[in-house]
């Protein structure tokens, strides 16, 4: 590989690897701003196998709440294994189960046309508006009701909407449970913990979906785990931030966020020779 292919696709990575540990917690949506980043570098899945580069960036991202909730992952674990499903951790693993299948239905039955919104800057910037829409009304209600088996559905059904590039997953999660009234450390947990099984299922069906056009010379492995690293350590930071965001009720300046960037998408798409 010349030296300036190889510059120019660590660069690439890197970018990539920040923009996806900056937005994959914050509520304003990975998904898209890697699509958007994609777009602007002129990257294309027929070049680079970027489906499989943004996996496994998700991938790093998720090893940060693995950590994070490492002690409620063991302890529901165990649950699990005793099958005692009446303890907190008990009705949790229950509760991950029933928010998942929806997650899992959504994903399955409409992928092919999820994926088709990753190179649709307009239908990408409507997402931001409908996050940001979200975001900003979530924070209205008032919270204090324990998380039960219908707020588990709905926040599974807002977590396989959130395939959509330009819905946040973390976003229209949390929101989901605020607007059902959920305490705000149940709705910040659980949509956290629910993401580990749709965040497994997604890399290990993508990874055998796309193993076949995988080529080492397309992207060598030793960068993208530079992008994996690069994604854990700015997906803390963000983490920690979005956390104190949602504990001090200021969740819903992310709206404001979501609002400018998709409007300029919009704009840019709508009036291309503007900007």
């Amino acid at each position: 590989m010349e030296a300036t292919t190889f510059t120019l696709r660590l660069i690439d990575i890197l970018i990539l690897g920040v923009v996806q540990g900056i937005t994959e917690w914050l509520p304003v949506s990975s998904s898209g701003h890697l699509a958007i980043i994609q777009n602007y570098l002129g990257l294309s899945k027929e070049e680079h196998p970027l489906i499989f580069l943004d996996i496994m960036l998700h991938v790093g991202t998720l090893v940060v709440i693995l950590l994070a909730f490492r002690d409620d992952i063991v302890k529901i674990v165990k649950a699990v294994v005793r099958l005692d499903f009446k303890t907190e951790e008990g009705k949790l693993a229950l509760f991950i189960l029933v928010g998942s299948v929806p997650t899992a239905l959504i994903s399955f039955t409409l992928h092919g046309i999820f994926e088709s919104f990753f190179e649709n800057l307009l239908a990408i910037g409507i997402a931001l508006l409908v996050t940001g829409f979200f975001l900003f009304v979530s924070e209205r209600r008032k919270n204090n009701k324990e998380l039960d088996y219908w707020d588990s559905l709905l926040v599974g059904i807002a977590q396989g909407i959130a395939f959509v590039p330009g819905i946040s997953r973390s976003g229209i999660t949390i929101a989901t449970g605020l607007l059902r009234k959920v305490k705000k450390e149940e709705a910040f947990r659980y949509s956290f913990l629910l993401s580990i099984p749709a965040v497994i299922g997604t890399a290990i069906a993508s990874t055998i979906t796309e193993f076949r056009s995988f080529s080492t010379q397309d992207i060598h492995l030793p960068l993208v785990l530079f992008g994996v690293i690069t994604s854990i350590i700015v997906g803390y930071v963000s983490f920690k931030l979005l956390q104190r965001m949602v504990m001090k009720g200021r969740f819903h300046m992310f709206a404001y966020y979501c609002w400018i960037v998709g409007a300029i998408i919009i704009f840019y798409h709508l009036f291309p020779y503007v900007l």
